[in-house]
């Protein structure tokens, strides 16, 4: 699956890069050559960053569904026991 950032997000995208390169590196960059940057970028280490995220919620999800038994849970036939503790009360 191709990662791909909306027309805005790539715009940002490609100053931010921009923006760094000239105020980080020796020569600045072009808008087109920021571009590729980003599309190697975005082709190249994208799709680890994407994994990792997925993993992560993977984990959280299956957390929260082994605790939802717990949240959830009601017992089973339990008419007579309140009714008996209402009883033993008396």
């Amino acid at each position: 699956m191709a990662i791909e950032l909306e027309r805005e997000l790539r715009d940002t995208a490609v100053a931010s890069i921009q923006r760094y390169f000239d105020q980080n590196m020796e020569e600045p960059i072009g808008n087109i050559a920021a571009g590729a940057l980003l599309g190697f970028f975005l082709e190249e280490i994208g799709p680890v960053i994407y994994n990792r995220a997925v993993a992560d919620v993977q984990e959280r999800l299956q957390a929260r569904v082994a605790e939802l038994d717990l949240e959830v849970h009601e017992d089973e036939f339990a008419y007579w026991r309140k009714y008996d503790k209402a009883k033993r009360g008396r």
